[in-house]
């Protein structure tokens, strides 16, 4: 089970374990259209409180001059065989632009690779979501390959993904 711990401060955001009294908070980012498209789903308080209560995956608020605005998160994978961490993240449209995303990033990035101790990270955007893959970069991840029709849009139609991964040594920590 991946570890746990108080807050992460990045050079702009604290990363946090997500709470109930973030829920409307958290709702309201992914409730926005440029969310919806990326992070589809029907009942986002139900999805945010069971990733929250989800003993396997860690639901870290994105929090930005004591704001909410958007969420990270890990999971592990721990046969020792193929150990690494996924991450995911939201964040509102609002901050998008100002490198709060890859403050998030790079923040939990370190924390995966210092104190949790994990050499590979992935991550996986939509292959047309330039913006995320470029904020990704900054941080040191690479691509691995496109993951064909991987993910349905809210049209019904399939996308690509983008398999991205980083290792440990590739951290770009600045």
């Amino acid at each position: 089970m991946p570890g746990a711990f108080l807050e992460l401060r990045g050079k702009v955001v604290t990363l946090r374990p997500a709470m109930e009294q973030d829920v409307p908070a958290l709702v309201a980012v992914r409730s926005t259209p440029e969310v919806v498209a990326r992070w589809r789903g029907d009942d986002f308080a139900a999805e945010i409180r069971e990733a929250i209560a989800d003993k396997e995956l860690r639901y870290l608020a994105v929090v930005l001059d004591g704001r909410v605005v958007g969420a990270i998160q890990w999971a592990a994978e721990e046969d020792p065989e193929y150990r690494h961490a996924n991450m995911d993240i939201f964040l509102d449209p609002a901050v998008h632009g100002r490198g709060v995303g890859e403050d998030a990033v790079r923040t939990l990035a370190v924390h995966l690779v210092d104190q949790e101790g994990f050499h590979r990270l992935v991550i996986d955007p939509a292959a047309d979501n330039t913006p995320a893959i470029r904020c990704y970069t900054k941080v040191g991840f690479r691509p691995v390959g496109v993951m064909r029709q991987y993910e349905r849009s809210a049209d019904g139609t399939w996308h690509d993904g983008l398999l991205m991964d980083l290792l440990a040594a590739e951290l770009i920590r600045h």
